[in-house]
């Protein structure tokens, strides 16, 4: 099986660079929509071959089925998605602006605006074959902050709960976001993900109060640990995803 790795590309503009929150924000709901695009396509190739599969075993079936094969293998990704799920669901978070921002549009890849940041997720690549417009951009540099206190999350909003004590880059916080957003994404049901994708995927992106920390990462809703590749020290805690969904049978935190 081949390692993969997903990547995300956050856009930052030297006279305008966008706040940290929104930046984490838009790469949380950039891999929920990557993820959600690749299960509607497998689910569209599923029903081709079950209707090829009633026809009547005729040659011109037989054709067309192998036609139909050919155009959804086309750019929609969703191999690679279940190949990268299946082993380490790893994140490397790069910059670009300018030119670099424009080749990377040029690439396949969903992007995602959420107020002042734009984030785009490109399909799963090899871990050690990167295409060259995206192998070249940086991964350092992506120091981003806030000007003012995001707002409170809301009672039904989906939340990433950032560790207070851990010190992170934001190219790092966004990929564990997009961690956390990929674990809220994982228990939901049909219904759930219906009303979640009705809201755009919108996540909220918040740093735990220190006092409640140990009680959020203690209360059965699902932890991101990270790998220790960069950064930070392996098996450090680093967010807590917060659902309407995931609170069933979770005492309240």
């Amino acid at each position: 099986m081949t390692e993969r790795v997903l990547p995300l590309v956050v856009r930052i503009e030297r006279s305008a660079p966008p706040q940290r929150t929104d930046a984490l924000e838009a790469a949380a709901t950039a891999v929920v929509r990557l993820l959600d695009r690749a299960q509607d396509r497998a689910q569209d190739r599923a029903q081709d071959r079950a209707q090829n599969h009633a026809r009547d075993g005729s040659q011109d079936g037989a054709q067309d089925h192998a036609e139909g094969r050919a155009e959804d293998d086309g750019g929609e990704w969703f191999d690679e998605v279940a190949e990268w799920q299946d082993g380490r669901i790893r994140k490397v978070v790069r910059r670009a602006r300018g030119a670099e921002w424009r080749r990377a549009l040029a690439l396949p890849g969903i992007t995602v605006t959420v107020r002042t940041a734009e984030v785009r997720v490109h399909p799963p690549v090899p871990l050690d074959d990167w295409p060259r417009d995206l192998a070249r951009l940086q991964v350092s540099g992506t120091d981003l902050s806030d000007d003012a206190t995001p707002p409170e999350a809301g009672p039904g909003d989906v939340v990433l709960w950032i560790n207070p004590g851990l010190e992170m880059t934001a190219g790092k916080a966004m990929a564990q976001a997009g961690h956390g957003a990929q674990f809220a994404w994982w228990g939901a049901g049909e219904a759930d993900r219906a009303a979640w994708r009705e809201r755009g995927f919108a996540v909220r992106v918040r740093t735990a109060d220190p006092a409640g920390w140990d009680a959020l990462a203690a209360s059965g809703l699902p932890v991101v640990r990270d790998a220790g590749f960069t950064e930070i020290a392996p098996n450090s805690a680093t967010v807590v995803a917060d659902a309407p969904w995931l609170r069933v049978g979770v005492p309240e935190v």
